[in-house]
């Protein structure tokens, strides 16, 4: 039996980039996320809105019903973008039961089965704006929280076999991104310049470092977080 692996919001961008590098490597892919993927082969798909606890949870049931899960990439985000003054608790909850609660409620359903299998990696997709970023007050605490989070996680698991680390995207061009940044855009020009390698990631860029953390042998890597961002987060010195 194939080795099988959880992807959240594996329907576009970054998470459908793994749900391909995962089903190129022979592993057996469920997708949960609210969107239908175009490309439906790719994985099995299960749809829930996963700011839903229930909806979570159900989920989670009918995924782990073909038998253990050990590996999860805790992928799915939602950003509601805005300044400190316009930063509204509703939106607050979303982000961190989206961003935060579902990861935690992933990893409480998946890791009893790697426990068992003595075997499990986990992945959760966090963000460059850790190190902040405007208008990312609500987005920002959640993927700081993931960060958190994968410590905690990976002391507490490291005796049964299970790693977790953190993957910290940069400016990705997903469909979202390219939706808000027009290449002709004074701003996305703007941006380019910050980024030391000269361009913008792509999903695939994020997937082969999600890659590195699911693979067998990473087996003494945990705990870890890797900005995967062009650059971007060292900064440029100017004299």
């Amino acid at each position: 039996m194939a080795d099988r692996a959880l992807v959240t919001g594996g329907s576009r961008g970054i998470g459908r980039a793994v749900c391909a590098y995962l089903r190129a490597t022979g592993h057996d892919v469920v997708n949960i996320d609210m969107v239908r993927p175009d490309d439906a082969g790719s994985a099995t798909y299960i749809e829930a809105d996963l700011s839903d606890e229930a909806a979570t949870a159900s989920a989670l049931k009918g995924a782990l019903a073909d038998g253990p899960i050990t590996r999860l990439v805790n992928n799915v985000g939602v950003v509601k973008p805005a300044l400190l003054k316009d930063a509204t608790a509703a939106d607050f909850a979303t982000v961190m039961a989206v961003n935060v609660r579902a990861a935690i409620h992933c990893a409480q359903a998946l890791t009893p089965g790697m426990q068992a299998a003595k075997f499990g990696r986990i992945v959760n997709i966090s963000s460059r704006s850790v190190l902040g970023k405007p208008l990312r007050t609500n987005y920002a605490a959640s993927k700081g929280a993931l960060v958190s989070l994968t410590r905690t996680l990976a002391l507490e698991l490291a005796g049964d076999g299970i790693t977790v680390n953190t993957v910290c995207p940069g400016p990705i061009a997903t469909e979202l991104y390219r939706a808000a940044n027009p290449a002709d855009s004074p701003r996305t020009i703007a941006s380019l310049a910050n980024i030391p390698v000269g361009r913008v990631g792509e999903p695939e860029d994020i997937a082969e470092a999600v890659s590195f953390f699911l693979a067998d042998g990473s087996s003494f890597i945990t705990g870890q977080t890797l900005h995967v961002c062009g650059g971007s987060s060292v900064g440029r010195a100017e004299f």
